[in-house]
């Protein structure tokens, strides 16, 4: 007979404690305890065949032969994982509901059936037939994919091990369940109870595992935050529905550099890579515009070039208005106080308005010589050239700061057809004479000196 108790849950860290509190004193988050009912078989035992144990193994045994690395077919994607997808991993991906990520993972198991590897897909929002007609309007399919509409996790973990697949999607997490815990599917029990057999699986059968799961409102992954942690990669796709561009992002990566992006393409026939993503982002821009400048950003080990774009104003209101889109807005502000303090821009009486051309979200500090410089040239209503590539770190006290991948960067800005670059004064000592010479390098080291460069 199941023994039934109400437990209550952290949403962030999975914290338990059998009565609500203010503050989980796990993670120190506020109202993030949630109440469930869960239930234990009698004595304490779980159904289910027991896990083979494992040996002790010392480190110098434990074999180094690298595995070959499983191809998605899609190059970004590719890109994102550290180089395709490893034997007995972990994979969540998170979006936003028709961001497009049933429509990318069916994209990679008809890609990898038609390489001859064995794929089963598993929905459990989905129908059969729903899932045919997504696939009819990819095109593609040369050889079969085998399909379950199911969301009992332990019919799930039979089928798998009766099938035997290179890669399984799970479509979405929140829709799984076991019959062993007795909450809702959806649930912070139920979620991490469903994650943990998926995680066995993978580690146990050495399949590839790719997991499907919603985001919230503040745009997490939507369970407790040890689903990420359990997990070997994360990986989020972004975008705004009705654009046509889409990121996606790895957050986490145990096989690989964290933060890499892959943009992509929707189109009619599902989602196309784009390869050249600087180009992309750069198109359409102003050439004589004040307020228009290009800065260069490292996301992951890719250098990317997108417009920044600021609007200063006078204000008719008594406190002037700050609107920051796809950069921190705090940050904004910060860059904003340095200008008034450093450089003598009266911007107290004026509206400031920055924004990331393109739909991206970027937050390295690189960004920021940039943006200090498009609201210099919107302030003075003069246009920076449209030849000049700008990124660098800035102090509170106006110095400007040295980055990383400075080289990759330039030979970024040298492809696109830029032919000046103002970039920090630390960063021009050592850079390779092959760039130095096919490009025009400004070294600065305070705001004062990038007044006089512009």
């Amino acid at each position: 007979m199941a023994k039934t108790k109400t437990v209550f849950f952290c949403k962030e860290c999975g914290y338990e404690t059998s009565k609500w509190l203010g503050q989980c004193p796990g993670c120190r988050q506020w109202n993030t305890l949630v109440e469930e009912k869960v239930s234990s078989p009698a004595g304490g035992r779980r159904s289910g065949s027991p896990l083979p144990r494992q040996k002790m193994t010392s480190l110098f045994d434990v074999s180094m032969e690298e595995e070959d690395r499983i191809s998605t077919g899609i190059p970004e994607m590719d890109h994102v994982l550290g180089g395709g997808i490893v034997r007995g991993s972990l994979i969540l991906l998170g979006g936003d509901p028709g961001i497009g990520k049933s429509t990318l993972l069916l994209q990679v198991c008809r890609n990898l059936a038609n390489a001859g590897r064995k794929v089963l897909y598993i929905s459990g929002e989905e129908s059969l037939k729903q899932i045919r007609l997504r696939a009819e309007r990819l095109g593609g399919f040369e050889k079969e994919v085998t399909l379950l509409c199911e969301t009992d996790i332990g019919a799930e973990a039979e089928a798998i091990r009766s099938a035997m697949p290179d890669m399984v999607v799970i479509d979405s997490v929140q829709t799984m369940s076991s019959t062993e815990i007795t909450s809702a599917a959806g649930s912070v029990s139920q979620v991490r109870e469903v994650t943990s057999v998926l995680m066995q699986l993978a580690k146990t059968e050495g399949m590839a595992i790719f997991i499907v799961g919603h985001v919230t409102k503040e745009g997490v992954v939507a369970g407790p935050r040890t689903l990420e942690h359990m997990v070997d990669t994360v990986l989020f796709f972004e975008g705004e529905q009705n654009a046509v561009y889409r990121v996606l992002r790895g957050v986490k990566n145990r096989f690989g550099s964290t933060n890499e992006i892959g943009v992509f393409e929707m189109r009619e026939k599902g989602l196309a890579e784009v390869a050249n993503p600087s180009q992309i982002m750069l198109d359409g821009r102003p050439l004589d515009a004040a307020g228009s400048v290009v800065a260069c950003s490292m996301e992951g080990t890719r250098p990317l070039l997108i417009e920044i774009q600021a609007l200063v104003s006078p204000t008719s209101f008594n406190m002037p208005r700050r609107t920051a889109v796809g950069i921190d807005f705090n940050r904004v502000n910060l860059l904003l106080a340095v200008l008034e303090k450093r450089a003598g821009l009266n911007l107290s009486d004026c509206d400031a308005y920055v924004n990331l051309a393109g739909g991206l979200r970027l937050l390295e500090p690189a960004m920021d010589l940039g943006i200090m410089c498009a609201v210099i040239s919107s302030y003075r209503d003069l246009p920076v050239h449209p030849g000049t590539v700008i990124f660098g770190e800035v102090g509170l006290t106006g110095e400007i700061r040295g980055v990383s991948h400075a080289d990759q960067r330039l030979s970024e800005a040298v492809k696109m057809g830029f032919g000046r670059c103002i970039i920090p004064r630390t960063n021009v000592e050592g850079l390779p004479p092959r760039l130095t010479s096919q490009i025009e390098v400004c070294g600065v080291s305070s705001i004062r000196e990038v007044m006089s460069v512009l």
